[in-house]
């Protein structure tokens, strides 16, 4: 259903006062007075074309990434963090094996067109989570004004046609005034792809964008979590050897609380039993051996998984 994005972000900022938990903006939810009389207001905002679609700059061929990283280790600039997940048209279905292939200009505002510096493309995993480590894109002019920060993407669904757009970040100066980032309506409606970053404890900006396309995927939302349970916190964050989880339970359920990696594999079954509706919490304490990086904490519900989280392990 789609609402203004005065609308979107009153439900966006309600939602992060009542529960403390950081929401995307594709799929913002309201609380309405506790668990037990949650109101659902669910927004599944199909991701847009963007007006300028793919550019003068695209380069055939782009590698696998490697190690998550579209920026060398390396490479100048504020260091960013991408995830994710990619879910069909109602939201209904997580989409795995989704390819996203990613290009940006670097800090300087250049686009590498002889090689695939800052170029590269990845497959979302078996839980349809992506993740990605670039810069913060520099601005270039175009004309006589300067094109916001972005990241182009061509995303492509097994067996469904392409999408071609791009995403911007809060508070870039440049949006207001530019053809594609100031569009609010139809097709090239650029409000969901203009994302807000966070600093986390590395120093490194942060950002979660939920991609909404045509596809098939598998069944992992139906209703969504909001009137079924849901994970309120995970701190620390990021943490070293310990993880304490808060989550509700809000009908009761058989319940199961699994790790996931960023492959998709379970590394951590944390909780499975059935409990009735109320909070609890779990304590995550990884195996020595368990390598630094990011997580995912997923909540299962009647074996529907239907919230999760991502945290990060020193």
């Amino acid at each position: 259903m789609k609402q203004s994005k005065a609308r979107r972000q009153f439900l966006k900022n309600s939602a992060l006062a009542a529960l403390a938990i950081s929401v995307s903006p594709s799929l913002a939810k309201a609380n309405n007075e506790g668990k037990e009389n949650i109101n659902e207001d669910f927004m599944c905002d199909e991701t847009t074309l963007d007006y300028f679609g793919e550019g003068p700059f695209y380069t055939e061929g782009p590698p696998t990434l490697d190690n998550n990283l579209l920026a060398s280790e390396d490479e100048v600039g504020k260091r960013l963090v991408i995830s994710g997940r990619v879910f069909n048209l109602d939201c209904s279905e997580f989409i795995p094996d989704t390819i996203l292939d990613m290009w940006h200009a670097d800090d300087a505002g250049d686009y590498d067109n002889q090689g695939y510096k800052l170029r590269g493309q990845l497959l979302t995993n078996p839980q349809g989570f992506y993740m990605f480590e670039t810069i913060l894109p520099g601005k270039y002019l175009n004309g006589n004004q300067f094109r916001p920060s972005h990241i182009h993407f061509k995303i492509t669904p097994p067996g469904f046609p392409t999408l071609i757009t791009q995403l911007y970040f809060e508070g870039d100066t440049s949006i207001a005034e530019d053809a594609a980032a100031s569009i609010t309506s139809g097709q090239y409606d650029a409000s969901n792809r203009i994302i807000q970053l966070t600093e986390n404890a590395d120093g490194k900006m942060e950002g979660t964008w939920d991609i909404v396309v045509n596809g098939d995927g598998i069944t992992g939302l139906n209703d969504i979590h909001i009137d079924k349970g849901m994970l309120y916190k995970a701190a620390p964050n990021p943490f070293k050897d310990q993880l304490t989880i808060k989550y509700g339970v809000f009908r009761k359920a058989k319940v199961s609380l699994h790790v996931f990696n960023l492959q998709g594999i379970q590394v951590a079954l944390l909780e499975e039993r059935t409990l009735q509706a109320e909070k609890y919490e779990a304590v995550w304490t990884p195996e020595m051996n368990l390598p630094s990086g990011h997580y995912f904490i997923a909540l299962k519900l009647n074996d529907l998984q239907v919230h999760y989280l991502k945290v990060q392990k020193f």
